[in-house]
Formats: C-alpha cells, sequence, structure tokens
C-alpha cells in the first residue's frame, strides 16, 4: 500500500490532473474577449454622447439665431418707438414755446393798445416815471418781390423763378387762402396770402438759405422758416387730398390702356421707383440714415432719407411713401409703405405694378429679370419692363429738377422733412397736370443704386405670369431689337 501510495504521489506530482490543466488553459482568452465586448459597449455608449451632444449643439444654434432674430427686432422696434417718442418730446416743446409767445404777444398788445386810449398827460405822467415800452420791427426792403408781384411782370422770368406759370401760382394761392390766410393786428400788418406762398415755393424751388430768403422777400429769418414749414403742411392737408391719390376705377382703365400702348405689358397700373434725399447728420440713430453706397460712390460720408413714388404714364405721382433711413433697400422701403398693406388687403388684385431690380417679385409688384445668361425672350421682356420703369425715374428727376431743395442737404429738422417732402410731390403733381414744362437746364440725372433683394421671388405664380407676359411679347412682335 506505501509502494502504491508514493507512486501515485509521484505521478500527481509530475503530471497534474486535466481539470487543473484546462482551467489555467483558458482563463487568458475569456479575459481578452471580455475586454473587446466591453471595448465595444464603451464606444457604442460614446457614440450616442456624441450624437446627444451634436443634437444638444444643434439645438442650442437655433435657439442662439431665434433669439439673435428676435432681438434685432426688438431693436428696430425700441428705435423707431424711441424716434416716435423724441419728435413726439420735441413736438410739445415748440407748443409750449409758441403759447408762451402767444400769450407774451398778447400782452404787449394789450399794453400798447392801453397806451393809446391814455390821454396825453397820462402819457406825459408815465415818461417821467419810468420808460414806456413799444413795438419795434425792423424795415426790410421787399422791392424784389413788388416788382415780381407786379400784373405786368414777365410771364416767363416768372415761370423762371417759381417754376410754374403765373395762372397755376394764383391757383394755388386761391386754393390755400382759407387756411394760411392771416388778419392784421395792432402790432403789425398780416404777411399777404401771396407772399407766403412766394417764400415757400422760392425757397422749395431754388433751396436758397434762409437768410438769403429773407433779404429777398423783406421778412426776418425765423418767419422765412416759419412760413415754410406753414404752407408745406397747408399744401399737405389741403392739396394732397385732391391731387395726390390712388386713381379711381375709371383712371386705372385708362392708365392701363397707356402703359400697354406703350409697352405691350398689359394690366400695369403703375410704375414704381424709390430715390434718395440727402440729409444734415441727424443727433440719434445715426447708423439708420447712414447711405453707405452713396458714401462709397462720392468719398464723402453721406446720410438720406427716402422717398417711394408710384406714377402714371403722364409722371403724377398716385401713391407715395416718404420718411425711411436710408439705410434701408428698396424692398424693404416697400414693406414698410402703406401701399404694401393695401396690396395685401387685395386693392391690387389682377393688377401689376412695374418696378426695378430692387424690388422682389410679387403677385402685384412685375420686375425684370436679374439672373445671369438670360434668354432672347427674357431680354426682351426685360426691355419692355424697363421702359415702363424709365416713367417713375424720369418723374422723379423732374421733381428734384423743379425742387433743387431736395439735391442738396437741406436746414429742415428732420421730424418736417415728411412734410416739405410731400409739399413738393403735390406741387410736382399740380404742375403735370396743368403742364408746366421744365426748362431743359433744369434737369436733373438720378443716382440710385439697386440692390437685388435677399429673396428676389416671393411668388410662383408670378413667376409663371411673367414668363407668359415676356413669351408673348417675343412671339408677337411687340419686344423689339434694342437687346441684340
Amino acid at each position: 500500500m506505501n509502494n502504491g501510495d508514493n507512486y501515485k504521489r509521484r505521478r500527481k506530482d509530475t503530471f497534474p490532473d486535466d481539470a487543473d490543466s484546462c482551467s489555467t488553459g483558458h482563463e487568458p482568452k475569456k479575459k481578452d474577449l471580455n475586454g473587446i465586448i466591453t471595448s465595444l459597449l464603451l464606444l457604442e455608449e460614446q457614440e450616442k454622447r456624441d450624437h446627444e451632444e451634436q443634437n444638444e449643439a444643434s439645438n442650442e444654434e437655433k435657439s442662439i439665431l431665434e433669439s439673435n432674430h428676435k432681438r434685432k427686432t426688438r431693436t428696430m422696434l425700441e428705435f423707431y418707438a424711441n424716434i416716435q417718442d423724441y419728435y413726439s418730446e420735441i413736438d410739445e416743446n415748440d407748443r409750449v414755446k409758441r403759447k408762451k409767445s402767444r400769450a407774451m404777444a398778447a400782452s404787449v398788445a394789450a399794453a400798447v393798445s392801453q397806451t393809446e386810449n391814455q390821454s396825453p398827460n397820462q402819457q406825459s405822467n408815465q415818461s417821467g416815471t419810468g420808460q414806456q415800452r413799444r413795438l419795434w420791427v425792423k424795415d426790410r426792403s421787399k422791392a424784389w418781390w413788388d416788382e415780381c408781384n407786379r400784373p405786368d411782370y414777365p410771364e416767363e422770368e416768372f415761370k423762371k423763378a417759381f417754376r410754374m406759370s403765373k395762372s397755376t401760382f394764383d391757383l394755388v394761392c386761391e386754393e390755400l387762402n382759407s387756411v394760411i390766410a392771416k388778419e392784421d393786428t395792432t402790432l403789425r400788418t398780416a404777411i399777404p396770402v401771396k407772399q407766403r406762398v412766394a417764400v415757400c415755393i422760392w425757397r422749395l424751388a431754388t433751396g436758397e438759405p434762409l437768410r438769403l430768403v429773407s433779404k429777398r422777400f423783406g421778412l426776418g429769418i425765423s418767419t422765412c422758416h416759419k412760413l415754410i414749414l406753414e404752407v408745406c403742411s397747408a399744401i399737405r392737408s389741403v392739396l394732397m387730398p385732391k391731387y395726390l391719390h390712388w386713381p379711381d376705377d375709371d383712371s386705372l382703365r385708362e392708365i392701363k390702356e397707356e402703359f400697354e400702348n406703350m409697352s405691350g405689358v398689359p394690366n400695369v397700373v403703375g410704375s414704381m421707383y424709390t430715390t434718395h434725399i440727402p440729409i444734415i447728420a441727424p443727433k440719434i440713430s445715426v447708423a439708420a440714415y447712414f447711405n453707405k453706397r452713396h458714401t462709397e460712390r462720392n468719398q464723402k460720408t453721406s446720410y438720406s432719407i427716402t422717398v417711394q413714388g408710384v406714377v402714371d404714364p403722364r409722371g403724377v405721382f398716385t401713391d407715395v411713401c416718404i420718411g425711411w433711413p436710408g439705410s434701408m433697400n428698396d424692398d424693404q422701403v416697400l414693406e414698410k409703405s402703406a401701399l404694401y398693406q393695401r396690396a395685401n388687403g387685395g386693392l391690387l388684385k389682377g393688377v401689376w405694378i412695374a418696378g426695378g431690380s430692387g424690388y422682389p417679385l410679387m403677385d402685384w409688384v412685375m420686375v425684370p429679370y436679374t439672373q445671369q445668361h438670360l434668354t432672347w425672350t427674357q431680354h426682351a421682356f426685360n426691355e419692355k419692363i424697363g421702359d415702363i420703369q424709365k416713367v417713375a425715374k424720369e418723374a422723379f428727376g423732374r421733381l428734384k429738377g423743379r425742387w433743387c431743395c431736395l439735391q442738396k442737404r437741406t436746414e429742415v429738422k428732420l421730424q418736417d422733412l415728411p412734410v416739405v417732402l410731400g409739399a413738393c410731390c403735390v406741387l410736382h403733381n399740380i404742375c403735370e397736370i396743368r403742364d408746366e414744362g421744365i426748362d431743359p437746364v433744369l434737369k436733373f440725372e438720378l443716382v440710385d443704386d439697386e440692390m437685388v433683394p435677399e429673396v428676389a421671388l416671393k411668388s410662383a405664380s408670378s413667376m409663371k405670369a411673367r414668363d407668359a407676359i415676356a413669351h408673348n411679347l417675343l412671339h408677337h412682335g411687340l419686344a423689339g431689337t434694342a437687346f441684340l
């Protein structure tokens, strides 16, 4: 038994049993497999985390863009609200000043009338006790205006000075008489209606500084400034509803026929253009009125406000939008206009207003093709739509040519400019309606850059309609060959 036990013991020491040998031989392989599985699980979790982070980043970018857009919109609204508050405060201050000046004038008039009613003895007694106040008015020469106002003054000279004939001038005076006429007071004689209108029209026609206007008409500088604003306000309130308004149905039919005879493009009821009026740098919101394109062209810092107008075939304004800052493009001004709101309400359904490349193609705005490599059909259409738009551009050229105050920076305050510009548009219409020709020397060449809007196409149906009109123009022999 001892020998047998010794044999088994030696065998076990030399050859370990099979179970132990198998377990120690395969354990490293199991560990490697578990490590690989763990690594794959970690990679999968890492990919999930990366995907979630990307989604979070994209959502964060979207939220940032939305917040930036909301902030810009809020800033723009606050900007216009601040402008309105600023102008309201200025108007209130002016009203208070006028009220104080009227009260002071009334007190002076009462003192003068009391002195006139006193006996000579009472006046002598007062002069002995203290100095008597009296009204003093500077004596100025009105020789130039008296000469122009003579019945035998030459018609050509009068028209050269005031951009209209005597009959048209008298018509304007008659229309405004009930609004701007003043009565004589104990202090001074009222300025006649004709002289009031003449001061305003001369200033608009020549752009002459107020100190020179003052010398020419024999009035004070502040009086001339006040007269100009009063007459312009009267023109805008009294004459604008009569001479500058959207045409009625009968007039629209005539306008469509004239534009179609001119170009072959049907259903056009107006030609639209936007120009810039130079201004002195405003005290608030300077960046909004900064005109980058004029500054780059003239190598001189320029500020401006915009005037958007729609005209009929004669060049008479049927709609105007005045006063938006010069940093805005044509399409932005259009979206702010009352015409845009009325068009969205259905006013211009089924008709077109022709504009330049600075406007987008819309359900009621027809513009030329702006892409590169145009076909013959597209070239032909651009030629005809350009003929229509030229009517508006030439009308603005006559507007600025007649009223030279629009060609240079003016002394008028920014809040008063829309009134002055509106008066210029009304007077332009009166001259055009009454066939008041313009001196060729006064013709003004417009330089307004047209920037293609970011969204140049806002109506797919209008694109199809434009293609159909272009096809008809070319294949019915109405397009011409100027584009070749």
